[in-house]
């Protein structure tokens, strides 16, 4: 009998039992005080027995919907497990497979119904199966996440490289319930590295090469950002007194844009001779892969931006011009054989718009540090920054 059929039948019963203590009351040769008190006692009992149905109706109810809920919520993590894009299994503390996704099935070049109770070890280069299994009697002893790299095998026979985080589980009693393994083909990562690279290569494939002398001013459009081939370029905004403040430097590989900034003026200038290929923001928008390869070296310029910002936050002017001479040097610095010379050559002007200063100070701080044989200036007047 469900819970509905059993208050349908507490129902009727109390309906019947009311009709049969209605019927007893009114007739007139039976006196109210000869009614047994069991019967009354009964009816009681009746409404009593109805209310609890009622009650445990609506816990029923209750719980019905905790259990659609958590039905939603395994069947959401079900297709997490199954549609992740690394390989997962799951496994008793001997490491005999219980579940695995389709990632885990493709890895292994097997079906997920043949993986389901084979040991985990089968899969491990035959080499390295001893310390394997040394490892997962060390795993039943731990509560952490662990990282292995491990040679594993393919189902016909093909070795490669992969890198498993493993996590215990254990129950109430603390036994090893469990043991969760996240796979991932390091061979596979290294290839799609490769690729990327290949993929940087074809950033300035086919597409048309603009070049600009040094000191030309270059256009901006919000609709393409500029993509570096070879040269500097400076990038630069002004105050309210007309002074210029540099913001940036966009070397080789290095991305810039109008669009990639908020502030009202932004120039872009070359300080020598540049190579620069367009690329439509459209463009990265609807190809995951091209957007892939610039966010590197979107992330580049912002971190080149905050240690500018950094750089002209510091009070004094000592400090920051050395900071940013440390800065340059890492940035378009190349090894000479007194230290690393800047492949551009800044004037005083912008050395002192970077250092918020004057060209007199900036001139005034460089002559002492030549003088203390920190930098130098080669035939064409390019610092040289010795190696400290």
């Amino acid at each position: 009998m469900n819970i509905e059929q059993f208050i349908q039948r507490t129902e009727v019963l109390h309906s019947r039992l009311a009709d049969l203590y209605q019927t007893a009351s009114v007739l007139p040769w039976i006196p109210p005080e000869l009614l047994p008190q069991a019967f009354k006692e009964l009816y009681s009992t009746s409404k009593m027995v109805q209310l609890a149905a009622e009650e445990l109706y609506q816990q029923n109810e209750e719980l019905i919907q905790t259990r659609n809920f958590l039905e939603v919520e395994r069947q959401r993590y079900q297709d997490l497990f199954e549609l992740a894009p690394d390989g997962y299994v799951v496994t008793n503390a001997e490491g005999i497979i219980q579940e695995a996704n389709l990632a885990a099935a493709k890895l292994f070049n097997v079906s997920r119904q043949l993986l389901v109770g084979t040991p985990i070890v089968n899969f491990v280069n035959p080499e390295e199966r001893q310390p394997f299994r040394l490892e997962l009697n060390h795993l039943s002893q731990s509560d952490r996440f662990k990282e292995l790299v491990v040679s594993l095998q393919k189902n016909h026979g093909e070795l490669f490289n992969a890198a498993l985080t493993v996590a215990v589980v254990r129950n109430q009693q603390g036994r090893v319930n469990s043991i969760r393994w996240q796979l991932r083909d390091i061979n596979q990562r290294q290839r799609q590295k490769s690729e990327l690279l290949n993929n940087e290569h074809d950033l300035i494939q086919d597409r048309p090469i603009h070049k600009h002398s040094k000191g030309d001013t270059i256009s901006l459009n919000p609709l393409f950002i500029w993509y570096v081939r070879q040269g500097v370029v400076k990038l630069s905004t002004f105050c309210e007194t007309g002074e210029e403040i540099l913001i940036g430097l966009a070397s080789q590989d290095m991305v810039f844009g109008s669009n990639m900034t908020s502030l009202p003026i932004y120039q872009a200038t070359a300080l020598s001779d540049v190579e620069l290929v367009s690329i439509y923001v459209t463009e990265i928008a609807t190809d995951p892969l091209l957007s892939h390869t610039l966010l590197p070296k979107i992330n580049q310029r912002l971190k080149q931006t905050e240690s500018l910002l950094a750089i002209t936050g510091r009070r004094r002017v000592e400090e920051r011009l050395h900071h940013l001479l440390q800065l340059l040097k890492q940035e378009i610095g190349e090894p000479v054989a007194e230290g690393t010379r800047l492949t551009v050559r800044f004037t005083h002007e912008d050395i002192a718009s970077a250092c918020c200063t004057t060209r007199v100070t900036i001139t005034r701080l460089l002559g002492k540090l030549q003088q203390q044989g920190l930098i130098s200036f080669d035939a064409k007047k390019y610092i040289i920054i010795r190696n400290s």
